[in-house]
């Protein structure tokens, strides 16, 4: 139930979701290479001279040296999360018209928080599809963490700055390198003589930058560059993935979620004998027919006595459903006559002609039945070994009923 106080207000005022403040904190590296990658990496992309595969070939060649080219992953970055933002990170076919929106997005997400859980026995996070898989980067994922180390963000920003203090040699050149290429991007027109003159010059412009990242890289060969320039490696592993992550979980939000639903359709029809006889007959996957198989089985042996159990109360559960039963049943083995009563009642024991017997010869009989000595023992010892036989037994078989609870209420 929504909460009124504010609402009006809520309904009055647009969201205007933005991604500025993932903005705000990639502009803190934005200094020194990492500015210039960036700029250059915005310069290609905005481009309207150049064709698509020969920007490709331009990022190709400049990104010999992957985690020095900072600019184009945390670009790359920030683009995902616009396509996020205004939905056209869903594809869709070209006669199609595009409907998928970040409301949309949040809501799916919602629903698999719950549906997960209940239909695969895990969390949404174990099955990489909590809020942070699908939104991290646009949740402060890289600004926060909840361990000991430092987030992500500060781990680059202390490797960006420690490299840029120490004012090396070759970062100068790798920014004149990266300089020269993109006022070249910059000359480009649409006049075709012009293109067919000056677009070959991109070649060996583009090879400078690349060597220049090289000369860079070999130059933070000692610590404490060689430290930072790790970080660099690892931090821009960790965005990227994230990324990827992100990317993959929503394109397939749909499909995903329709399949989960699929499946809780295709279980609420078990409980029709003639529809679950048809779906194990027709189905030719002998893992999805398992579950309709076991159906009535599993459901014989679901028990709400047993629902609360776990391993640390299990026995607790256990004696609180002996004593549902009305175990024991029999508290003294001096009572002969209630143990061979029992006995009588005991599934492993024939009692075929005990009418016949006397409660002593009951008692000897039932003890042969299970294997328990009566040779040189009286029969009030035989009577206290039997009752405490029994008693095991009626224990065991309510554990037996517990586990058989629990594997028909797993979801496994």
């Amino acid at each position: 139930m929504a909460v009124n106080k504010g609402f009006k207000t809520l309904a009055e005022n647009n969201p205007d979701f933005s991604n500025q403040a993932l903005e705000n904190a990639i502009g803190v590296f934005k200094i020194g290479w990492v500015l210039k990658s960036s700029q250059l990496d915005t310069a290609i992309q905005n481009n309207t001279v150049l064709s698509g595969s020969q920007k490709n070939d331009i990022k190709d060649t400049i990104n010999n040296v992957a985690h020095l080219n900072i600019g184009r992953y945390l670009n790359d970055m920030i683009r995902h999360t616009n396509t996020v933002l205004d939905g056209s990170i869903m594809p869709v076919a070209a006669s199609e018209t595009p409907t998928f929106t970040f409301l949309e997005a949040l809501q799916s997400v919602q629903g698999l928080q719950l549906t997960i859980p209940s239909l695969l026995g895990i969390t949404s996070a174990e099955a990489s599809r909590s809020v942070n898989d699908h939104f991290g980067t646009m949740n402060n994922i890289f600004s926060e963490t909840e361990d000991s180390t430092a987030p992500v963000f500060n781990q680059l920003n202390e490797a960006i700055t420690g490299i840029n203090n120490a004012n090396l040699a070759t970062e100068t050149a790798l920014g004149t390198a990266i300089d020269n290429l993109k006022a070249h991007i910059a000359t480009l027109t649409d006049d075709s003589t012009d293109i067919e003159h000056r677009t070959p010059s991109l070649t060996p412009l583009s090879n400078a930058v690349a060597t220049a990242q090289t000369n860079f890289n070999n130059a933070m060969s000692a610590q404490p560059l060689l430290a930072y320039r790790t970080t660099l490696i690892d931090m821009r592993e960790k965005i990227n993935v994230q990324v990827a992550l992100e990317n993959s979980n929503i394109i397939t939000l749909r499909t995903y979620l329709e399949s989960l639903s699929l499946a809780s359709r295709y279980a609420g029809l078990a409980a029709d004998k003639k529809l679950r006889e048809l779906m194990i007959n027709l189905s030719q996957n002998a893992s999805w027919r398992k579950y309709f198989e076991q159906y009535v089985f599993n459901t014989l042996n679901v028990n709400t006595l047993y629902a609360t159990a776990t391993d640390s109360d299990k026995s607790a559960v256990i004696d609180q459903a002996l004593a549902s039963l009305g175990l024991p049943d029999v508290f003294e083995y001096v009572d002969l006559d209630a143990v061979a009563q029992k006995s009588q009642r005991d599934s492993r024991i024939d009692t075929a002609n005990y009418d016949r017997l006397t409660v002593e010869q009951q008692i000897t009989r039932s003890c042969e039945q299970l294997k328990i000595e009566t040779n040189n023992r009286s029969i009030l010892n035989q009577s206290e070994l039997l009752l405490k036989n029994m008693d095991l037994h009626d224990r065991e078989q309510v554990a037996n009923a517990l586990d058989l609870h629990e594997a028909s209420s797993t979801l496994n």
